[in-house]
């Protein structure tokens, strides 16, 4: 039998189990949970994964995190989570960014068709940080 894998939007009593898969990020969880841009990826059932989604960059939809336990990485929890967001998303584009360094992160966003949209340098050292862009027919 293949592994249910699925998407859905974060509730209270998520809080402590995506709190497992990212300790130090419990305040900016719940935060993101409490006004409703949180996002959870459940496998058979238990949380492996989490995003958080905000409209702080330029009153459009942003991905902020996008973060999957590391037992639980390369299974489609990213996929599941970034194709959960894209059908909910606000206007008819969606951002995200990560460091240059991060290829797995960067393969999936362009397997996703996400395009370059901009480059930010020195947030951290010798490791700038790329902007992408899911255009969202309507």
């Amino acid at each position: 039998m293949t592994p249910a894998l699925h998407a859905r939007l974060a509730v209270a009593a998520d809080a402590a189990l995506l709190a497992r898969v990212d300790p130090a990020r419990r305040d900016r969880i719940d935060a993101a949970i409490a006004r409703g841009g949180c996002w959870a990826a459940e496998l058979d059932g238990r949380v492996v994964g989490y995003a958080i989604v905000s409209r702080g960059f330029f009153e459009r939809d942003f991905i902020e995190l996008l973060v999957v336990d590391a037992a639980h990485r390369r299974r489609g929890a990213g996929d599941c989570l970034l194709s959960a967001i894209e059908r909910s998303v606000h206007g008819d584009r969606l951002f995200t960014s990560t460091n240059e360094s991060n290829a797995p992160m960067r393969a999936l966003l362009a397997k996703r068709g996400w395009l370059p949209s901009g480059r930010i340098e020195n947030l951290d050292d010798g490791d700038p940080e790329l902007v992408f862009v899911k255009l969202v027919p309507r």
